[in-house]
């Protein structure tokens, strides 16, 4: 059994014998050998490291076990979190499993259903703001600030350093760093993470090189790429709906020491690669994590990255969360009466 991540990677994280031993076995998440969309990408060799597998269906759980674990190490009651929708399902998740009081800040019509419908499965107390994620954000560190809440969203450094893990597990799996990691960039914590992980294994020995970094945004909130926050971000992706990085200077600097780029992708590319991710491998992302994919491939095309290089595209959530963009897009789902030849015929069997 997978025992999760305080107790796999404990030398690596800031965890003590006062440390709380959460977990919702979370971690040891999929890399799988892309082999078919590969060719559709343009490169020789690509692996995706699935972390909608994680217990709440998205990348957040890697951070959100140490948040949370080290808030009930301070006494804490109650956390508190802005969300586009996957932190506040993490949230509302190890808090329930911790039995501590969730409080979920929601931008107004900015999230994804299926994301809400795990934060208030969880039980944790929602509330509705009529403002954007940054907004909201700003919101959740007042209330922080002024009732004691435990804030969990990305600023809190333990996020980032539970996240660091994901960059162990593909080194442990392909036995080095791979040549490039690409993955979709919203508040910036997730790349911070990554590269941090890379460097402290590299410093460490346990891997002989460090990769490229190449952020993915969505063209109308890709405010790393513009080098400017942004009032109105607007994408189909709503992970990454996000116009003012909570974490800007790390990374800039996760992007710029490893000789990487960001870059952005528009809807309609990060439409079709969701949909040859799940077509061509199996694996059901919502559709910010498909930004990667879609990065990835514009980077090749645009000679930015070698096709002989070994790639690491990151899926960090679960197509479950956001159902309702695939069905928008289901163009193969037809209604027929109960009939063996129609439907044979219908198939063009």
């Amino acid at each position: 059994m997978n025992p999760g991540l305080l107790t796999t990677y404990r030398e690596w994280l800031p965890i003590s014998e006062q440390t709380p031993p959460l977990t919702l076995h979370e971690g040891n998440t999929p890399l799988l050998r892309a082999e078919r969309l590969a060719t559709w990408v343009g490169v020789r060799e690509l692996y995706l490291k699935f972390d909608g597998l994680n217990p709440s269906g998205s990348f957040k759980d890697r951070g959100m076990v140490v948040a949370v674990a080290k808030a009930m190490e301070d006494d804490a009651r109650t956390i508190i979190c802005a969300s586009t929708g996957n932190t506040s399902a993490s949230a509302a998740a190890y808090a329930a499993r911790a039995g501590l009081t969730c409080v979920v800040l929601l931008p107004a019509g900015k999230v994804a259903l299926g994301k809400v419908a795990q934060a208030v499965a969880y039980g944790a107390r929602i509330v509705v703001v009529k403002t954007n994620f940054d907004g909201a954000l700003d919101l959740a560190r007042e209330l922080s600030d002024r009732y004691g809440a435990a804030l969990v969203n990305s600023v809190n450094p333990y996020r980032i350093e539970g996240q660091t893990t994901a960059a162990f597990e593909i080194c442990d799996v392909l036995g080095d760093a791979p040549d490039v990691l690409a993955l979709p960039v919203g508040n910036g914590g997730n790349i911070t993470a990554y590269w941090l992980g890379f460097r402290r294994y590299h410093e460490r020995g346990r891997s002989t090189a460090l990769p490229r970094m190449l952020g993915g945004q969505a063209s109308g909130a890709a405010p790393f790429v513009r080098g400017r926050f942004i009032d109105e971000p607007e994408t189909i992706a709503t992970a990454i709906r996000i116009g003012k990085p909570a974490t800007w200077e790390p990374a800039l600097s996760a992007v710029k020491e490893s000789k990487g780029q960001f870059a952005a992708v528009s809807d309609e590319q990060i439409l079709r690669a969701y949909s040859e991710v799940a077509r061509t491998e199996g694996f059901f992302c919502e559709p910010a994590s498909a930004a990667s994919i879609a990065v990835l491939k514009a980077a090749v095309e645009a000679g930015v990255v070698d096709p002989a290089l070994r790639c690491v595209c990151v899926l960090t959530g679960n197509g479950l969360k956001d159902p309702d963009t695939v069905m928008k897009q289901a163009i193969n789902v037809v209604e027929l009466p109960p009939s063996a030849e129609q439907i044979a015929q219908t198939l063009r069997w």
